[in-house]
């Protein structure tokens, strides 16, 4: 099964990657991630691990083939006691035992619960690994626009620095003129000073973005070869429409969940393997064994002896170490079910957070959309103002300041709707590989 899962994976990155040679998309990076992100290849050899409960917990159900050889020298003393008198006797000779033994277990409970926690541990692990498939997508996916959303607030910053800039020579020369005052260039000389922040903060964060991406998909990968958000960018409407079908998808396939149930599930059989302690085990057995010398009795005597039979094993008394070990294991089954009811709300609030941020993402794009072309138009009145003499230095900052905001939050805005988004399919269960090509529709591939 994870053969054929991890081939449907890079099948898919492939059919994702395949739209551009050039520009690193989503798709391209996806088939990288697949090949070197360390804590999917982890994944995979945990799972590999894991799988091998099932073929584990089997084994104690087929037949047990044993073979076991002795040979020694012996050199023993025989003293034979009579009434006429004790005779010593000295004894150099070579013993040798043969016996190849099958046995097969007719009922041993404790192998059968350890059969179904191996069958459950292998479930386990598939959903696991499963569920690592879609994180891989959402971490893959969180860095690289994360890199770009930083990218873009270095844009921002420096195209509202070179503005300060020249402000800054506008005040300056109009104080030089005796029509400015020394005020406004210490107003715009301070807001100069806080976009050159903003623009080293921002490149900050390019460069933990950057490596955060670079570590997932195992090359060198620079802002320069992502694709940007493409114009007209537009939200699609939900399908389904309403929450309670994602709720529903949720507890049905979220993978987080599916583990978790499995989990409980071996904790259960824990508790019959336990309780195993105190039933009978019966198993049927035959062997043949070839001995000579084997012991003082059949000294130079050899012996070929065929068993065949039943052997019937009955635990009486154990020092009360059964029955505590099957009350540990059922406060250990107990805090399973906890931690899995736990896990449901927790999981279902965090799909409830995604969906509001999804069904509400067309109205606030649209607001910040609205409020970035308002912003901008009140720069320009502003600056027709002052000239005017009708506003002040500072409003042309505070203009410009909100038009930077405006633009900073509609970003922040778009970004937010894709992760919430992928965010919300995760949390589903449904999040498939294919689902990359998707977002790659709203990035421009350049070349």
């Amino acid at each position: 099964m994870t053969a054929m899962l991890i081939a449907r994976l890079t099948l898919a990155a492939l059919l994702c990657g395949s739209a551009s040679a050039h520009a690193l998309d989503l798709g391209d990076a996806y088939a990288l991630a697949l090949r070197n992100d360390p804590t999917w290849q982890g994944a995979i050899a945990e799972r590999a691990a894991a799988i091998e409960n099932l073929a584990i917990g089997r084994a104690g159900l087929l037949p047990k083939l044993s073979y076991r050889y002795n040979r020694a020298r012996n050199d023993s003393e025989v003293t034979q006691y009579s009434q006429f008198g004790d005779v010593t006797t000295q004894r150099d000779y070579r013993s040798y035992t043969s016996t190849l033994t099958v046995e097969q277990p007719l009922f041993d409970y404790a192998a059968w619960a350890q059969y179904r926690s191996g069958v459950a541990q292998a479930a386990l692990a598939d959903e696991r690994l499963r569920g690592r498939g879609q994180e891989l997508v959402v971490r893959l996916f969180q860095a690289y626009s994360e890199a770009l959303f930083a990218h873009e607030q270095i844009s921002l910053a420096q195209a509202q620095r070179r503005t300060y800039a020249e402000q800054l020579t506008l005040n300056e020369r109009l104080l030089k003129g005796g029509e400015g005052t020394r005020t406004d260039v210490l107003e715009t000389r301070a807001r100069l000073g806080l976009a050159q922040a903003q623009e080293i903060e921002a490149g900050d964060n390019l460069d933990a973005a950057l490596r955060t991406l670079q570590a997932i998909v195992g090359e060198a990968v620079g802002v320069e070869d992502l694709a940007p958000l493409a114009a007209g960018f537009r939200v699609q409407p939900l399908s389904p429409a309403r929450f309670e079908p994602w709720r529903d998808l949720a507890v049905a396939h979220n993978a987080e969940l599916a583990s978790q149930r499995h989990g409980l599930d071996v904790a259960e059989q824990n508790v019959e393997r336990q309780r195993a302690g105190h039933l009978p085990s019966l198993s049927a057995y035959a062997s043949k064994g070839i001995s000579s010398s084997s012991s003082e009795s059949t000294y130079n005597q050899r012996y070929d002896t065929d068993s065949v039979g039943l052997q019937l094993s009955l635990p009486l008394f154990a020092g009360g170490g059964v029955s505590a070990a099957v009350r540990q294991a059922r406060a250990q089954r107990d805090a399973a079910g906890f931690e899995l009811d736990a896990q449901l709300r927790d999981t279902v609030n965090q799909l409830r957070r995604q969906f509001n941020l999804c069904a509400s993402s067309t109205a606030k794009v649209r607001a910040y959309d609205l409020a970035v072309n308002s912003a901008a138009a009140l720069v320009e009145a502003t600056r027709k103002s002052v000239a005017g003499g009708e506003r002040v230095n500072l409003d042309v900052l505070d203009a410009e300041q909100q038009l930077y905001s405006a633009r900073r939050d509609l970003a922040q805005a778009r970004y937010d709707y894709l992760r919430a988004w992928l965010q919300l399919r995760y949390l589903a269960g449904v999040l498939d590989a294919r689902d990359l090509q998707v977002l790659n529709g709203y990035f421009v591939a350049h070349g």
